[in-house]
């Protein structure tokens, strides 16, 4: 499972990791800022991706990791070749040398127990708590 950066209205979720409501001691209060300030960087990444690509904007649950990071690879390389052509530089990147071809699939990844374990993992306030 991987660990996401959340505020204080999502759920207390195994996975999510929530700011420091009132951190005392300066390395706790660095380490809140931090954090609120990474986590507000990919919001707004992700909002730019999100404007753009429908394909960000929908559910990736039953998506596997791989096709996951092809997806957003290519949604990320499509963005800044629309930057790139607004912004009319002389600035030149070469996309061909930036990874494999994107394969999207729709098969089905995990077995369906398997996909109601994880997500009961991840809903697991207990661990949520523990973080």
């Amino acid at each position: 499972m991987g660990y996401y950066l959340a505020d204080g209205i999502y759920p207390s979720w195994a996975t999510i990791v929530k700011s420091i409501q009132m951190p005392q001691g300066n390395k706790r209060k660095y380490f809140a800022k931090a954090q609120e300030a990474d986590r507000k960087d990919v919001e707004q990444a992700f909002g730019v991706l999100q404007s753009r690509f429908a394909i960000v904007r929908g559910s990736a649950r039953f998506w596997d990791t791989k096709t996951l990071g092809q997806i957003m690879r290519a949604c990320i390389i499509m963005n800044n070749m629309i930057v790139e052509d607004e912004r009319d530089d002389d600035f030149d990147l070469d996309y061909d040398e930036m990874g494999e071809q994107v394969r999207a699939s729709h098969e089905r990844t995990d077995d369906f127990d398997e996909y109601i374990r994880k997500y009961s993992e991840i809903k697991d306030k207990t661990t949520h708590f523990q973080l």
